[in-house]
């Protein structure tokens, strides 16, 4: 049995030095190639989201109080989509003085976004035109309604490649 005369452990310090460092310096790579955006759940940025985030839910409840929201698009598809939505009060009710405004949009990419205003109301369904999508998949169909003196947020995801699929 031979007697290793510890020239092995500098070498073996260095090159896992080497690599944790390599495996840094590749996070940092991918990371930075990764498209990141800011949030945009209420249509507004992360930091204005996060400090409004109390008057956001307490005007929520006061609108889920007196309306209703419905999302009654009939699936989502790449040529010819339009978004429509049903507002009504508790006593189902059509509310015909809401303001509604639209934002499509690809999750965490803001290439392709859509701004939708200026619905046209008739039997008690605000739709908006018919809007073209360039690219198959998931889509944020975010929607800031207003009645009044209050308002709401309401966001669906919807896909083009599933018309049965969406998600509140």
């Amino acid at each position: 049995m031979s007697k290793s005369n510890g020239k092995i452990w500098p070498y073996a310090i260095g090159t896992s030095i080497v690599l944790v460092f390599g495996a840094c310096v590749a996070t940092i790579v991918v990371a930075n190639k990764l498209p990141v955006e800011k949030s945009d759940t209420y249509m507004m940025g992360y930091h204005e989201a996060d400090a409004k985030a109390n008057e956001l839910i307490k005007a929520r409840i006061a609108f889920d109080k007196k309306y209703t929201i419905s999302y009654a698009t009939d699936g989502l598809r790449l040529d010819g989509s339009v978004i429509k939505y049903k507002v009504s009060d508790l006593n189902s009710q059509d509310i015909d003085n809401a303001k509604i405004e639209v934002v499509v949009t690809r999750p965490n990419n803001h290439k392709y976004d859509q701004n939708l205003n200026s619905p046209t109301y008739e039997n008690g369904v605000y739709s908006f035109s018919s809007i073209k999508l360039p690219v198959e998949g998931r889509w944020d169909i975010m929607a800031k309604v207003s009645v009044g003196d209050l308002q709401r947020y309401y966001n669906i995801k919807a896909d083009t490649r599933d018309k049965e699929v969406s998600e509140y």
